[in-house]
């Protein structure tokens, strides 16, 4: 072996021993006489001391190396200097004494910082991909994913499931995307198909009567990539036998609970998973995965609308449809062109358009070219209803209860974006349950199945 501990792992259990470290060099600091040199591997990074009166042929190399040259090191564990600790690494309270160094590979400069977090276009860090894995964003990421499937496969192993495999090569069958085909070498003009998920597999499983099954399953889909689609990706695939809804959803709470603990670098708001109905999510988020970590909720104003002169409005809630209430606080100052960048966002979701008022924060009045269609008394209804206060933003939309719900949710998701109000350092689980065979497209003029 060339190193007998890991840079990460040294603390002051191994002062005064003798270890060979190998690695690469994360930055490089000459203060004259000494060297200092943070050496980086899997495990993390230790301070290595280089010093010309303890070593001079040492002290020659260090003067030669540069960032990313790999090297190897052997020294003795010593107790930093005080008040020369680093709290921000796992062995601040230590450095090693180089007496031997030898250079393994030299190294040219970078085409992008490594050993700090940089602004790096994606096609560049793609095609030095071998270069970006050595940041440590990345490679903290993998190790956390390695430890998650670990703890499922453990977690799951304890309560008597088997972990099969099923065919990567399988026939093309009706999923929510393309398929990925492949041509047959063995018969001409015919094609396997690449699994958008071992659904049908897995449910040949439950016949056979293997009762629990999972899988860390590999998917392929042919479709448009977005920030949450992707060509090919990874999923826990799993089906269970002779169990009830509230069976399936205690194990996986358990799951994810367990693996936040274990796990995650981002703590759980709550260890309950609170159930939300389909409508709920709908009608008070405006989504089916409502985002719980922050509030901003869509109120229906249709009762109040419908006695006002706002006609668009009025006439749309007589025909059934409805008519709904975001209030954005502290945005009751946007501008024009701000207001415009909502709307279309509200038209992309499947609006015909946008209405809005604003609420001074000086003065309180309301501005917005749809105010003038509202008494008094229906403004204030309005206002009390969706909460809003002197500065807030009200952004409405009608149409059927669908669209309406869509949009506005957008709308919601795109100002928790902007205000900062989604809390990056929480998770915040939670079940929506009970819903529908179908649901209305955005066009409105027909249904479809709705997904799970």
């Amino acid at each position: 072996m060339l190193k007998t501990h890991a840079c990460g792992e040294l603390r002051k259990d191994h002062i005064g021993q003798t270890v060979t470290l190998a690695g690469w060099v994360n930055r490089r600091r000459d203060m004259g006489g000494v060297i200092f040199i943070d050496l980086r591997d899997r495990a993390g990074k230790a301070q290595i001391v280089v010093d010309s009166s303890r070593s001079a042929e040492a002290f020659a190399h260090a003067e030669q190396i540069r960032s990313e040259y790999v090297i190897q090191v052997t020294g003795v564990v010593s107790q930093r200097p005080e008040g020369q600790e680093n709290e921000a690494m796992a062995t601040g309270d230590i450095e090693v004494l180089v007496d031997e160094l030898a250079v393994l590979n030299a190294a040219k400069t970078a085409p992008f910082p490594i050993d700090r977090e940089a602004n790096v276009d994606e096609g560049l860090r793609l095609k030095y991909r071998y270069l970006d894995l050595r940041r440590e964003r990345l490679q903290r990421n993998l190790t956390v994913r390695h430890k998650a499937i670990k703890f499922i496969r453990d977690f799951l192993d304890k309560r008597g499931f088997l972990e099969i495999e099923t065919p990567i090569l399988f026939k093309s069958t009706p999923e929510g995307a393309r398929d990925y085909l492949v041509p047959s070498r063995v018969h001409p003009g015919k094609f396997y198909a690449l699994p958008q998920s071992p659904q049908q597999l897995k449910q040949l499983l439950m016949v056979a009567g293997y009762e629990r099954y999972f899988q860390i399953a590999r998917c392929f889909r042919d479709e448009d990539q977005r920030k949450d689609r992707q060509p090919e990706f990874t999923q826990l695939d799993m089906e269970i036998s002779f169990v009830q809804r509230d069976d399936i959803l205690d194990l996986i709470e358990a799951l994810m609970v367990g693996m936040a603990k274990e796990v995650s670098l981002v703590p759980l708001a709550s260890e309950e998973f609170p159930r939300i109905s389909y409508r709920e999510a709908m009608d008070r988020y405006g989504t089916d995965r409502p985002d719980l970590r922050f509030e901003m909720f869509l109120h229906d104003i249709g009762d109040i609308v419908e006695e006002s002169a706002f006609q668009v409005f009025r006439d749309n809630v007589k025909a059934g449809k409805v008519a709904k209430a975001l209030c954005v606080p502290g945005c009751g100052d946007y501008s024009r062109r701000q207001i415009d960048e909502l709307e279309a966002i509200a038209k992309k979701n499947g609006a015909k358009g946008m209405a809005w008022m604003a609420i001074k924060a000086d003065t309180g009045e309301i501005r917005g070219s749809i105010v003038k269609f509202f008494t008094t008394e229906q403004l204030a209804a309005l206002t009390e209803r969706v909460g809003a206060e002197p500065g807030d933003l009200i952004l409405l939309s009608s149409d059927t209860r669908y669209v309406a719900n869509i949009v506005l949710g957008a709308l919601r998701d795109e100002m928790g974006e902007r205000l900062g109000l989604k809390d990056k350092k929480a998770l915040s689980f939670c079940w929506v349950v009970d819903f529908p065979l179908f649901e209305e497209e955005k066009e409105g003029d027909h249904y479809a199945p709705s997904h799970h």
